[in-house]
């Protein structure tokens, strides 16, 4: 008798032991077009909407307390949303942040710039720098429609962007 053929024969397709599983493919990061902040949010934070369940942005750090929240997220440094009565009032991009708006205007970019993109912006002194820092605030702000606020330091670039309603659009201290 052939030992040969009483030995069962392997499916093709089994995996050798010495085989290593393939590795978890790594969990994507945000590409260009998620770092583009509009008048309608960031990613998966949205103005208006309730900070969504199973996304990257959470609660971090100490609160100042239960009528404002802030939200920031792993994927976007230095951005944080502010959440009023349960629904995100402003996203705040700040140093250390490569979000930009679509017009290409982001932290570091010029006072003049900002003002060829966005002309008749409502220029105000700012709160804690001396001028020539401001405060450029879009039109419409007063409407209660999302709107955009730039903090231009003194040396005539942009320190900060803020998208939002009123009145926490024109918040100096974060929640107050």
């Amino acid at each position: 008798m052939n030992s040969e053929a009483s030995a069962p024969a392997l499916p093709p397709t089994a995996p050798n032991a010495t085989q290593v599983p393939p590795s978890p493919a790594p969990s994507p990061s945000p590409t260009h077009a998620d770092k583009v902040i509009s008048l309608e949010g960031l990613g998966d934070l949205r103005l208006g909407q309730p900070v969504s369940k199973g996304g990257s942005w959470a609660e971090r750090g100490a609160q100042t307390g239960e009528a404002c929240r802030t939200v920031s997220s792993p994927d976007y440094p230095g951005v944080y949303g502010m959440v009023i009565d349960g629904k995100v009032r402003r996203i705040t991009v700040g140093q250390r942040s490569d979000v930009k708006l679509a017009e290409g205007i982001g932290v570091g970019a010029t006072e003049s710039d900002v003002k060829k993109w966005f002309g008749g912006f409502r220029s105000e002194p700012h709160k804690y720098e001396d001028a020539p820092a401001k405060y450029l605030t879009a039109p419409n702000a007063a409407s209660g429609d999302p709107a955009v606020r730039f903090e231009i330091g003194q040396d005539g670039k942009v320190e900060m962007i803020h998208i939002g309603m009123m009145p926490q659009l024109a918040y100096v201290e974060g929640c107050a």
